[in-house]
């Protein structure tokens, strides 16, 4: 049984490495710059396409951008 999780992201930190605001990267994805603020706090969980443009955008495998954390020691891995 999989128990149920949380979805956490490094978009501010590839973001920052890029020195692209929040404004820059919504109008890249075409998303409002309220939805980049939100994913940024996981505070929204973006749909599975928005994830994979996400991690396109940023050149980077989606696993790099987004975890996805049980809280069980040894099944995050």
């Amino acid at each position: 049984m999989i128990r149920k999780g949380t979805l956490t992201n490094r978009l501010n930190v590839l973001r920052a490495e890029k020195r692209w605001s929040q404004k820059k990267v919504a109008s890249l994805l075409g998303i409002s710059r309220q939805t980049v603020i939100s994913i940024e706090a996981n505070k929204y969980s973006p749909s599975l396409m928005l994830a994979f443009k996400i991690a396109y955008l940023f050149d980077k495998d989606i696993n790099d951008v987004f975890q996805y954390h049980t809280g069980e020691e040894g099944l995050d891995d």
